[in-house]
């Protein structure tokens, strides 16, 4: 682990519906080091969105009950007012957002709204400004820069539009850059680009990576560090390697066999059964139960705590260590 630069600690936010309490994230707590890409993986409803919603000052207190700190370099964002937070958010710590079709305007052209952050947080011109847009479309791959900045969204494609909202998100250089699913809809080998590209980035900015997603497969070769989410809670955390390599939740193998490969026929596929539960009713002790094969007598009645099994890797699940090990190597490393 690199020097802190982000620290999650039991952070809890719950939204009051009429329904009920939803309990989107449950005492959540982890770190992002400087220059380290993280990868946060679960099913949707996990509570991975709503954890870095949380973290850019995008879900409140004014929306939901939230507990716990956030704390970047050295402040508690959960105190900071609206003055503090737009300070940081987009300056310090940015989002790409998983449907760039959405999270751009769609009456502004891209140049625009890649100059309307640096006016926001910096002093500079509007030739200067639009010089750096252009500059950034370019970096991230865009052909004939110069031409695409005074388009608009709708004439981009799927992977260009994504390769914008990067661009928008590193204008201002942030030590943290979120990427909430940046590669739902687009095609494999767009996949691959975009990943490539946010990984190059990375270095070339010498930024933290936050990478949010339900795909393993997405994280596997850039991760440093991943976190494991299942109805609100951290169930496994470690490297990559602990993860990939010796794996110990039941939930953390349903998702590496649900990982289609090129060598294998799509019939032999091993999805996770059920749904993921309701986060207004969770069940009683461990959330994942009603799914589990693996499943005994304490884990519908006490929730398992995530405790540290080895060197930094934690899990939070009552099979003891050896028969997780046992599992692993018999029944998930040969076929994931």
């Amino acid at each position: 682990m690199s020097e802190p630069l982000l620290e999650v600690r039991d952070l809890t936010v719950h939204f009051p519906t009429q329904d009920g309490l939803v309990k989107a994230v449950d005492g959540v707590s982890f770190t992002v080091g400087r220059r380290e890409t993280l990868g946060v993986v679960g099913e949707s409803g996990s509570g991975k969105s709503v954890t870095f919603l949380t973290v850019m000052g995008l879900i409140t207190r004014k929306h939901a009950r939230i507990s716990g700190e956030i704390i970047f370099q050295g402040e508690d964002l959960l105190k900071l007012g609206d003055d503090g937070l737009r300070a940081i958010r987009g300056a310090k710590i940015a989002m790409i957002f998983q449907d760039p079709l959405t999270a751009l305007n769609p009456v502004h052209k891209v140049g625009k709204q890649i100059t309307e952050a640096l006016h926001a947080h910096r002093e500079v011109s509007q030739d200067d400004a639009w010089a750096v847009a252009v500059d950034l479309l370019r970096r991230v791959g865009i052909p004939r820069p110069e031409e695409r900045a005074h388009q608009y969204p709708h004439e981009f494609s799927g992977g260009m539009r994504q390769r914008a909202m990067i661009a928008m998100a590193l204008v201002l250089r942030p030590d943290i850059l979120i990427a909430d699913e940046p590669t739902t809809a687009l095609d494999v080998t767009v996949q691959a680009q975009i990943l490539e590209l946010i990984d190059g980035l990375k270095e070339e900015f010498e930024t933290a990576v936050v990478m949010v997603t339900h795909d393993l497969g997405v994280v596997a070769e850039y991760a440093d560090e991943v976190q494991v989410m299942y109805a609100g809670k951290i169930v496994e955390s470690g490297t990559l390697q602990h993860i990939y390599y010796g794996s110990l939740h039941p939930y953390t193998w349903g998702l590496m066999q649900s990982i289609s490969r090129l060598d294998e026929d799509v019939d032999r596929l091993r999805p996770i059964k059920g749904s993921p539960p309701s986060l207004i009713d969770v069940p009683s002790g461990c959330a994942f139960y009603p799914r589990c094969p693996y499943r005994f007598e304490p884990c519908d009645k006490e929730i398992p705590r995530l405790v540290e099994e080895e060197m930094g890797h934690l899990d939070a699940c009552y099979l003891p260590l050896e028969e997780k090990k046992r599992v692993f190597a018999s029944e998930v490393a040969t076929k994931a």
